[in-house]
C-alpha cells in the first residue's frame, strides 16, 4: 500500500490502524457521554463508583497497546510478508473473505470466553490480574482495554493471534478485522444505549449485555466477549436483563432472574 510515496506495509497497518481506531473512536463516545439520556449510568456514578482514576486507566491502555504492537509486529514478521499477501490477493473472493471472518469471530470468542471465565473462576488470578479491569464497575469507551498487561497478552494478543492463524487470513484482511474488533470492544464499554446502533441491532453481545456483567449481581455470568453470546447460552453463565429507564434520564440493566446461589 503506498501513501504519500511511501510504502507502507500491511503489517505495519495491521499493528496501528486499530490502536489508532481505538481512540478516535472512544473520542466519540467521550462527546455523547454528555448525554445523560443515553447513559447506562449517571455521570455521577462514573465519576464515584470506579476505583481507578482516568488518568491511571490511559497510562494502563497505553503500555497494553505498546506491548500487543511490539508482539503483533513480530508475529507477522513471522507468519508472512508482502510478497506472500500479494500471491494471496489474486484469489480473493467474498466467500473466502466472509469464511475467513466468520472463523476469526468464532475462535476469539471462544478463546476470551474460557479465559476471561477462568479468570473469574481462579481466585488467585481474579485478584492479582482480572480484578484490575473490574475496577471499572461504570464502563466507558476508552477504558475497554484497560486490563493487567498479562491479562491483555491472553486475552487480546494471543486470542487475535490464534484467530489470524486459524482462519488464514491476509495482514491485509488483518486490518479490517481487528479494527472491527476494537470498534466493537469500545462499544461494549461504551457505557451508553443509542438509538439505532447497529452493534445493539445485530450483536445481542453489546454494551448492556457487557454492563451486566461489570455488575457486582452479574460477575459470574454474561463472560462472552466481544461478538456472540453462544458460549454464555451452552454452558449456563447467561444472566438476561431487561433495560428500564431510571427517573432521572437514561438506562439502567436490571437482571430478570438470578440463581438461588447468588
Amino acid at each position: 500500500m503506498m501513501m504519500m510515496g511511501f510504502a507502507i506495509s500491511d503489517e505495519f497497518l495491521g499493528t496501528f490502524v486499530p490502536i489508532l481506531v481505538y481512540w478516535v473512536y472512544s473520542g466519540m463516545y467521550i462527546c455523547l457521554g454528555s448525554m445523560e439520556r443515553y447513559r447506562l449510568h449517571s455521570k455521577v456514578d462514573e465519576d464515584e463508583k470506579n476505583l481507578v482514576t482516568k488518568s491511571a486507566v490511559v497510562k494502563g491502555v497505553l503500555l497494553q497497546q505498546t506491548l500487543q504492537a511490539i508482539i503483533s509486529v513480530i508475529l507477522f514478521k513471522i507468519t508472512g510478508s508482502d510478497e506472500a499477501d500479494a500471491a494471496k490477493t489474486q484469489h480473493f473472493s467474498l466467500l473466502l473473505l466472509a469464511r475467513q471472518l466468520i472463523i476469526a469471530m468464532l475462535v476469539i470468542d471462544t478463546w476470551q470466553y474460557f479465559i476471561h471465565r477462568y479468570m473469574h473462576l481462579n481466585k488467585f488470578l481474579y485478584k492479582h490480574i482480572h480484578s484490575q479491569h473490574h475496577r471499572l464497575i461504570v464502563p466507558y469507551s476508552y477504558g475497554a482495554l484497560y486490563n493487567h498487561p498479562l491479562e491483555g497478552l491472553l486475552l487480546d494478543t494471543i486470542g487475535g493471534a490464534l484467530s489470524f492463524l486459524f482462519s488464514g487470513m491476509s495482514p491485509r484482511t488483518a486490518i479490517f478485522f481487528f479494527s472491527f474488533a476494537t470498534i466493537k470492544t469500545v462499544d461494549d464499554h461504551c457505557g451508553l444505549w443509542l438509538p439505532g446502533n447497529p452493534f445493539h441491532i445485530f450483536f445481542s453481545n453489546n454494551s448492556a449485555y457487557h454492563d451486566v456483567h461489570h455488575q457486582l449481581y452479574g460477575s459470574k455470568y454474561n463472560f462472552s466477549q466481544p461478538f456472540f453470546v453462544m458460549w454464555d447460552r451452552i454452558l449456563g453463565t447467561y444472566l438476561p436483563y431487561s433495560l428500564e429507564k431510571r427517573d432521572n434520564g437514561g438506562f439502567e440493566t436490571r437482571p430478570i432472574k438470578v440463581s438461588k446461589d447468588e
